[in-house]
């Protein structure tokens, strides 16, 4: 699907991901530990009952240019273990706040590069989680590894910690694209992890690509991308570079090699999409696409899908999300906090007994309704305002004059074939899939005085 240049040019404006409503760029520091111990508290009496837990660690042995994420370069365990263990703290305090008849549904590691820690810390943590929470039936235990890392030693000792999805940052398999980026290639060839990871029952592999990067065009990303259709993963994930250099200022690096423009960047997506959905995996969302047999593409089918800062998730697996470590944010049903980002800060509150919170959110009603409809908009492509007031005990009309409901800005998506709309419904069209970032952003009624930065949306 060919996307038209004028709307590249119309639509490539910075909007947010939308990962949260509010975004993160809106929390605010009045909102501090003392109010995240009550809204924890709170969280055991709402709707969402299921435990959703993030681990953040924080560090890396090497840091990619690209990289928009809370890291530390260090190869220092001694330093690992002091953090591995007031994060283990971290856990026993949160978890004195909460029900114990709630069960885990999702243990989801993330960085940084979690397998960068030796495996024992790993296990550390695992324990306490183990031994002091109870779980789903089949729970979703993943962590997304840097495959240079991973041999199968550490992959064995996963499996018996009981992870059952591993995401490897392929990023590219191309290694000029690799080297100017300042990331190690795997010294195990991706094929022989997956093998190693498959060799056990019941695990599932995903691979995580960029796009937009130095020296990345069409042709070596569809090289890519084919290549990684070859290993058949369960999932695979196309994400956007975003060149955020206000916050990241090593990335600014990249600007120096030579940034693909917009056109470019997303002809890349398109070769990536159509040789994907043309070899057996389904679109989902934003970025991800996924096999008809996988949980993710029935969810998708089913107007089910969710979606948190980790990613895509189901509803089944989805809970309120608990973080723990230095940057973690929680996102619970009405209210959002963030850990402080400093890991020694965060070690220092730890040991003395405090939560970590350096700012976060609460939402009001009008905020929850407004998360609602974007989230199924960015997941599902579609919105019924019946089902969407019937949810919250509102009427159609509460639900339209509490988002930016505007039948004009609806009616120009609507003449470039983007989306469709009724009285009762809306849908984002195979070309709005594209923008949906942007169909998103005009449904908020935030963004009219938004004065936050964003990434641009292609």
């Amino acid at each position: 699907m060919k996307v038209p240049q004028n709307l590249i040019n119309k639509y490539n404006t910075p909007v947010p991901r939308y990962t949260s409503y509010p975004p993160a760029n809106f929390f605010s520091s009045e909102f501090n530990s003392d109010d995240y111990s009550e809204w924890l508290k709170q969280s055991n009496d709402e709707a969402t009952q299921n435990i959703s837990i993030y681990i953040h660690i924080p560090f890396c042995p090497k840091i990619c240019h690209f990289c928009g994420c809370n890291t530390h370069l260090t190869r220092d365990t001694n330093k690992m273990q002091v953090y591995v263990e007031a994060l283990k703290k971290e856990i026993l305090m949160v978890k004195n706040h909460l029900n114990p008849n709630r069960k885990v549904s999702q243990v989801h590691w993330g960085g940084g590069t979690p397998n960068s820690l030796p495996i024992e810390m790993v296990e550390g943590i695992m324990q306490v989680i183990h031994n002091n929470f109870t779980f789903i039936e089949k729970p979703e235990i993943a962590m997304e590894c840097h495959p240079a890392l991973l041999d199968e030693t550490y992959i064995e000792k996963l499996v018996e910690l009981k992870f059952n999805r591993f995401s490897l940052g392929i990023q590219d398999f191309k290694q000029e694209v690799l080297d100017n980026v300042n990331r190690d290639a795997p010294s195990i060839p991706i094929e022989e992890l997956v093998r190693m990871i498959r060799s056990h029952k019941n695990t599932s592999v995903n691979f995580d690509f960029i796009y937009g990067l130095p020296f990345q065009d069409e042709k070596s990303f569809s090289e890519t991308i084919d290549k990684a259709i070859a290993l058949s993963p369960d999932r695979l994930v196309t994400f956007s570079y975003a060149h955020v250099p206000w916050v990241k200022k090593a990335q600014k690096i990249l600007e120096t090699r030579g940034l693909p423009e917009a056109d470019k960047k997303l002809a890349m997506f398109e070769a990536g999409f159509k040789l994907l959905t043309e070899n057996g995996y389904n679109a989902i969302g934003l970025d991800h696409f996924a096999k008809p047999t996988d949980e993710l593409d029935i969810a998708f089918k089913n107007r089910t899908l969710h979606r948190n800062f980790q990613g895509y998730c189901t509803r089944e697996t989805t809970g309120q999300v608990y973080a723990f470590g230095a940057t973690g944010i929680s996102q619970l049903d009405s209210a959002y906090a963030q850990n402080v980002k400093d890991t020694n800060t965060y070690v220092q509150l730890i040991n003395e007994g405090k939560l970590t919170i350096e700012k976060g959110y609460v939402l009001s009603r009008s905020q929850k309704i407004i998360r609602h409809v974007i989230n199924e908009v960015m997941c599902n492509y579609y919105i019924s305002w019946e089902e969407a007031a019937q949810m919250f005990q509102a009427s159609v009309a509460e639900i339209k004059s509490t988002i930016n409901y505007d039948e004009a800005s609806l009616n120009q998506f609507v003449s470039e074939g983007l989306l469709s709309y009724t009285d009762d419904e809306m849908i984002v069209s195979d070309s709005g899939k594209f923008f949906v970032r942007n169909i998103a952003a005009s449904l908020d009624p935030g963004m009219k005085n938004a004065t936050q930065k964003f990434s641009k949306a292609l």
